[in-house]
């Protein structure tokens, strides 16, 4: 597993995984459990993670569709 991208815009993550899901990538959002104040409120981040191997196309798929990523 590697990290896609880490966001506490709660539009994003969704958004990200209906274009994954779509080109058939396997998206796993880590942190969609967390019922914590700070995830409430938007301040703990959320995490998008997809195999290694489909990686570099989650990259350049979110690229291609204007969402910020990590690095």
């Amino acid at each position: 597993m590697k990290e896609l991208l880490r966001t506490t815009d709660p539009t994003i993550i969704p958004f990200a995984t209906a274009l994954l899901q779509g080109e058939d990538i396997e998206v796993f959002d880590i942190d969609v459990h967390m019922h914590t104040l700070e995830s409430a409120l938007g301040m703990m981040p959320r995490r998008l993670m997809v195999r290694r191997e489909d990686y570099f196309m989650a990259v350049s798929i979110l690229r291609d569709n204007g969402i910020p990523l990590n690095g």
